[in-house]
C-alpha cells in the first residue's frame, strides 16, 4: 500500500499521515514503512 491508500483509509491527508509518522516514528514498528528509491520505482 502506498501512503497516500493508507491516508484515505484513515480519512486523512496523506501528508498528514506523513507528519504523524515522523513525529511519533518510536511508536510505529520498524518494518512499517519503507521508500523506494528511483531506480526501484521505475520497474
Amino acid at each position: 500500500m502506498l501512503d497516500s491508500d493508507l491516508a484515505e483509509l484513515y480519512g486523512v491527508e496523506t501528508k498528514v499521515l506523513n507528519q504523524a509518522i515522523c513525529r511519533n516514528f518510536e511508536r510505529f514498528p520498524t518494518d512499517f514503512m519503507f521508500q523506494l528509491d528511483e531506480q526501484e520505482w521505475s520497474k
